[in-house]
C-alpha cells in the first residue's frame, strides 16, 4: 500500500511547492502525461527519476516513498477506534495522512489532547473524591471564603453600625483573611509537593503496589524455600506500608506452599492453564490458584495478566496492574464486575469476557471467586473476601464468546443505559 501512494505524495508536494505538472515534468525531463499517470499511482516510480522529483521538490526521496510517519497512522487509528457514533474509513487512512498530513496531524494531535484531558479528569475526580488531606483542605478553604463573605457582606450592607462592633467585624475579617492565606499556601505546597514527586502515594497500600510493581509480584526468596520474613522492605517507608506488605506476603508464602511454582510450571507446560482445572489436579482452592497465576514471571503466560482482591465493602485491598485495565482504587468501581459479583455467589467460580468502556475498549477475560476467611467463634458471621484474575484478550474472533459490558465507574462511563448507573457521566455528552 506504501508503494502505491507515492503518486500522491508527489502531487500533494508538487501543490504545496506551487508547481504545475508541466513545471514539475519540464524539471525533470519526462512528459507532463506520464507524470499526471504517476501522480495518479498508475505507473510506479523510483531509481533517478524518483532522486531528480524529490530534488525538484526540495524533500528527500524517502518522503515520497515512506509517505506519513507510522506513528500519525497509529495515532489516526486510534482516533477511529475511539470515535463513537462515527465510522472512519480505516482502508483510506493512510492516503488521507499521505494527501493532506496537515489535517491528518491536527486530528491525531486534538485526539491526543482529549485522551490526556479525560485522564486528568478521571485522575483529579478520584483524587478529590478520596485524598483526605486534599478533602479537609478544600474544605478549609471553602469555610473560611464563606466567612469573610458573610462579615464583609454585613459591613458593606448595614447602614449604621456601633464604632464597638464595627471594630470586631474588622478583626474578624482579618484573621479570616489570614486564616485563608494560611489555608491556601498550605494547599497549594501539598499539590506542588505531590505534583512534583516521583511517585504520587498518599496511602500505605499504594505504597505497597509499587513496591510490588517494581519486583514484577514475583519474590524469588519464598519461590525458593524462605519466608516472607526473607523479603527486604526496607524501600517501603512507612510502617503502615510494610504491615500491609507483609500481610500480602504471608498470603503469597502459603500459596508458594500449596502450589509450587515447578508444579504449576509443569501444569502450563502440558497446556493446563484453566483455574478450575489446576485447583482439582493440585487440591487447592482457587482463590489460590488465581493468586498464583498473577504471581508468576513473565515469559511463563502468553498473555498479561492482573490480579484484584476487595473485601465484602467492595474496597479493594490489593491490586496488580495489566495494560488497558482500569479500576478505581478507592470505591465507586463499576458494579458490574465479576469481583463484585462474585461476593453474591460465595464459593461458586464465575468466568467471564469483559469489555471495559470507555476511551478504548479493552477486552478481558476475567476468572472471579469469594470466599469466607476464618470464623473465629460460634454464631460469628464470616468475613468474604474476592479475587479476580484478569487476563488480556490479544485476538477475539467477533461472536465467539459472550462479553459482558463494563465501566471504570459511572462517573466516566459512556453507557448511559446502564441500569445500574448511580450518577450521571462527565462525558456523556461526549460520546
Amino acid at each position: 500500500m506504501r508503494d502505491t501512494l507515492t503518486g500522491s505524495r508527489i502531487r500533494e508536494r508538487r501543490q504545496i511547492a506551487g508547481l504545475r505538472q508541466a513545471q514539475l515534468a519540464r524539471q525533470v525531463g519526462i512528459s507532463a502525461s506520464y507524470l499526471n499517470l504517476i501522480e495518479h499511482n498508475r505507473r510506479r516510480i523510483g531509481g533517478k527519476l524518483l532522486v531528480d522529483i524529490a530534488a525538484a521538490l526540495t524533500v528527500e526521496p524517502s518522503v515520497l516513498t515512506q509517505g506519513i510517519e507510522a506513528t500519525l497512522i497509529s495515532a489516526l487509528r486510534e482516533a477511529a477506534a475511539d470515535a463513537v457514533g462515527q465510522k472512519a474509513e480505516v482502508d483510506g487512512l493512510e492516503e488521507f495522512a499521505s494527501r493532506f498530513p496537515g489535517w491528518a496531524g491536527v486530528l491525531a494531535q486534538m485526539h491526543s489532547r482529549v485522551v490526556s484531558l479525560e485522564r486528568t479528569i478521571e485522575t483529579l475526580s478520584d483524587r478529590l473524591t478520596h485524598d483526605p488531606h486534599l478533602a479537609a483542605s478544600m474544605h478549609e478553604v471553602l469555610s473560611t471564603a464563606a466567612a469573610i463573605r458573610s462579615t464583609a457582606a454585613i459591613l458593606a450592607e448595614t447602614q449604621e453600625i456601633e464604632p464597638e462592633w464595627q471594630d470586631r467585624f474588622h478583626r474578624n475579617l482579618h484573621q479570616d483573611a489570614e486564616r485563608l492565606a494560611d489555608s491556601s499556601k498550605s494547599l497549594v505546597a501539598y499539590l506542588d509537593d505531590s505534583e512534583g514527586a516521583e511517585d504520587r502515594r498518599g496511602v500505605p497500600l499504594e505504597d505497597v503496589e509499587a513496591f510490588f510493581d517494581r519486583h514484577d509480584h514475583h519474590f524469588p526468596e519464598i519461590e525458593s524455600g524462605g519466608g516472607s520474613a526473607d523479603v527486604n522492605l526496607n524501600e517501603i517507608d512507612s510502617s503502615a506500608a510494610r504491615k500491609v506488605a507483609r500481610d500480602i506476603l504471608d498470603v503469597y508464602e502459603s500459596d508458594a506452599r500449596l502450589l509450587p511454582l515447578d508444579a504449576l510450571k509443569g501444569a502450563l507446560d502440558r497446556g493446563v492453564t484453566d483455574p478450575l482445572l489446576l485447583a482439582t489436579e493440585y487440591s487447592v482452592d482457587i482463590a489460590t490458584v488465581l493468586r498464583r497465576l498473577a504471581a508468576l514471571p513473565k515469559g511463563y503466560l502468553s498473555r498479561p495478566t492482573g490480579l484484584v482482591i476487595c473485601d465484602a465493602s467492595g474496597s479493594i485491598l490489593f491490586s496488580k496492574s495489566v495494560p488497558g485495565f482500569a479500576m478505581p482504587r478507592f470505591g465507586e468501581a463499576c458494579p458490574l464486575w465479576p469481583l463484585f459479583q462474585a461476593l453474591n455467589r460465595p464459593l461458586v467460580p464465575i468466568r467471564k469476557r469483559i469489555v471495559q468502556l470507555g476511551r478504548t475498549a479493552a477486552e478481558f477475560d476475567c476468572y472471579a471467586y469469594a470466599w469466607p476467611q476464618s470464623i473465629s467463634g460460634y454464631d460469628d458471621a464470616p468475613v468474604y473476601r474476592s479475587v479476580m484474575l484478569v487476563r488480556s484478550v490479544e485476538e477475539s474472533p467477533q461472536g465467539s464468546q459472550a462479553v459482558a459490558h463494563v465501566g471504570p465507574s459511572c462517573r466516566v462511563c459512556p453507557n448511559k443505559d446502564c441500569e445500574s448507573r448511580r450518577e450521571p457521566s462527565i462525558l456523556s455528552e461526549g460520546f
